[in-house]
């Protein structure tokens, strides 16, 4: 709970932080909000595609080798200070894994000489090879990020239905187009909250999230209300607060690891984008399923994407409480993997799937009460309240499973089953995304609620199956 706790709040900072954005927009009118939430979808779906595989491998890897790190100074120590120091200095990888394991993404193996040494004689920094590739990948796909968005919006905008003439197109064109330049800065920001979660420090990455958080909703109504920005106001309230956050994270992490590589080699890439690519193709499908789903909302009006676009935030925003689980699962299950300490392993996962369900439950009491009645804060449009209401069942209802497939997530990854999560959410994303284009088609609103639906609860059974029939790292379990 002391990991989980704050990387909940820190991943609810975000979201809870958006809909801030949402209340204040919805001030300007349904059109402003309509066309600010199909750019929100366009910037989390490119962004998810880097950022999930990034922060994902970084949390695990990063837990994995500060495990065997940490394992090898405590040998050194030990009675069999010679033999152990004598194994790491000519091979440098741990003795227990087997050739075949070598070649998987999902073992950390090698490590440099310089770990060991520099923990060994007391120094107060430690380099740790996935700390570095963290911040080299998050910063170039950052700025690939910025130019594709920037250069490709009017294109992007049209795929998604916001066509040449409606009048969605100019606001959502003007705040995607500003809220691209902070691509940089929320990669790096969340490759380094990664890094920080495989230390299993969740409340350094809470207190700066929060720091910039609270900075965007200062400048909101400055920006779009006292200086008549509208909606560019919001961009740029949302573009500061995110290299606020990266700076504040940068320094303290410089402070605790050595983040500059002795060498390129020492980067260790090829392990760290192998997994990544596999987590490619699974955030892919994820996210894709989202994205259609706005898409097919846009094409019905703003009206309805409007009511969507809130739904959506408010679906998201409690959901991701339950990535905190997730978080902490990962990281323990992540070192415990790394020792082979199955029995923690085991705990560890029972623990969090209990948790998931409890939380599951008390999120569908809170929205189902709290969108029947509060509403109102994001939009005073009568019409687009009534479409609102309408959703409660599947938003507030569909909360326990959502719960139960996000803390998967986590525990598949510190189990390092990156092949497994990517090849089954790809069999996901084939059955939902056309229960997505035909119930749309037939049912419109609510057939985009009930694909979400089967959508999640496909991803949480799939996972269910796979711990349930012991395949995979869950093998032990048959022991």
């Amino acid at each position: 709970m002391r990991i989980a706790v704050p990387a909940a709040l820190a991943l609810a900072a975000d979201p809870l932080a958006s809909l801030v954005d949402t209340a204040f927009v919805g001030r300007l009118g349904s059109m402003e909000i309509a066309a600010v939430g199909v750019s929100i979808a366009i910037f989390n779906q490119v962004s998810k595609v880097c950022i999930y595989p990034l922060v994902s491998v970084t949390t695990s890897f990063v837990a994995e080798e500060d495990a065997i790190i940490s394992k090898g100074v405590e040998e050194e120590k030990s009675e069999d200070l010679e033999k152990a120091s004598s194994a790491d200095n000519d091979m440098n990888e741990l003795p227990s894994f087997s050739d075949s394991e070598r070649t998987s993404c999902g073992n950390a193996f090698y490590l440099a000489t310089e770990c060991v040494n520099v923990s060994r004689y007391g120094c107060k920094r430690k380099y740790i090879p996935s700390v570095s590739s963290a911040l080299i990948v998050g910063g170039v796909l950052g700025l690939l990020q910025a130019i594709f968005l920037i250069c490709a919006a009017k294109l992007v905008l049209n795929i998604m239905g916001v066509k040449h003439g409606s009048p969605m197109l100019t606001p959502a064109l003007r705040y995607l187009t500003l809220r691209s330049l902070g691509a940089p800065a929320v990669l790096l920001s969340l490759a380094m909250q990664g890094v920080f979660r495989g230390f299993k420090d969740t409340k350094t990455p809470l207190y700066a999230t929060v720091a910039g958080d609270v900075t965007n909703i200062i400048l909101d109504p400055i920006l779009m209300f006292v200086f008549h920005l509208g909606i560019s106001g919001a961009a740029i309230a949302h573009v500061f607060s995110q290299y606020l956050i990266t700076t504040i994270l940068l320094c303290r992490l410089v402070r605790q690891v050595d983040v500059v590589p002795p060498s390129i080699k020492a980067l260790k890439f090829s392990r760290f984008l192998r997994c990544g690519f596999l987590l490619l193709a699974r955030v892919i499908a994820v996210t894709f399923c989202v994205t259609l789903a706005a898409s097919l909302a846009a094409r019905d009006g703003p009206i309805i994407m409007a009511a969507f676009q809130i739904c959506l935030q408010l679906w998201l925003a409690t959901s991701l409480l339950a990535d905190g689980l997730a978080v902490a699962g990962q990281a323990i299950l992540a070192s415990a993997f790394a020792r082979k300490d199955y029995h923690k392993a085991v705990t560890a996962t029972s623990r969090v799937l209990q948790l998931s369900v409890v939380l599951g439950i008390a999120l569908t009491v809170l929205l189902g009460v709290g969108m029947q009645f509060g509403s109102g804060i994001f939009t005073k449009d009568a019409n687009v309240m009534k479409i609102i209401h309408r959703a409660i069942p599947f938003v507030a209802g569909t909360q326990s499973i959502n719960s139960l497939a996000f803390v998967f997530d986590g525990v598949n990854f510190g189990a390092s089953d990156y092949t497994f999560s990517a090849y089954s959410m790809v069999a996901v994303a084939v059955v939902s995304i056309p229960s997505l284009i035909f119930l749309s088609s037939h049912l419109g609103f609510m057939g985009i609620w009930i694909s979400l639906t089967i959508y999640m609860s496909l991803r949480t059974i799939a996972s269910t199956w796979r711990m349930g029939a012991a395949r995979g790292p869950w093998s032990f379990l048959r022991r």
